[in-house]
């Protein structure tokens, strides 16, 4: 995929949206590469003991599968060169089955001079917000 032109973006428009699904395999993998074997992530008698709904998805797990949705449309991983959030709910995954998260990307400033843009995403399960104030900044120039 090529990169986008400053010069095609308006301001409020959706540049990328997915549906993102999560299981407990995806869990499992994330666990392993990331060393974070916490139970919340895999029990569910520990995750309500401690006052969630079940087992969790992890946040960073959350957090990097919606800024792929980003570095997509910028046609480069690279070019992604800020990203935060806050994590505002937990993503419960149920078993069996999994839990479904929506991601729309939207241009919500654009710096012509420095050739960059910043993309809001509104990251949420079941309608409700997941991530809050996510926000990219894409180099596009």
């Amino acid at each position: 995929m090529s990169r986008p032109s400053i010069a095609d973006l308006t301001i409020g428009q959706s540049v990328a949206q997915r549906t993102i699904t999560v299981g407990r395999a995806d869990l499992v993998r994330y666990a392993g590469a990331s060393k974070d074997f916490n139970p919340i992530h895999w029990n569910d008698r520990f995750a309500r003991e401690v006052g969630l709904p079940g087992v969790i998805a992890h946040g960073m797990f959350t957090m990097g599968q919606a800024v792929n949705v980003v570095s997509d449309w910028a046609g480069d991983p690279g070019a992604i060169l800020e990203y935060g959030v806050r994590f505002t709910r937990p993503v419960p995954v149920p078993d069996p089955g999994h839990a479904t998260v929506e991601v729309d990307a939207v241009l919500a400033a654009v710096d012509t001079e420095a050739g960059t843009a910043r993309v809001d995403l509104t990251v949420a399960v079941d309608g409700a917000r997941v991530l809050g104030k996510a926000q990219v900044l894409v180099a596009l120039g």
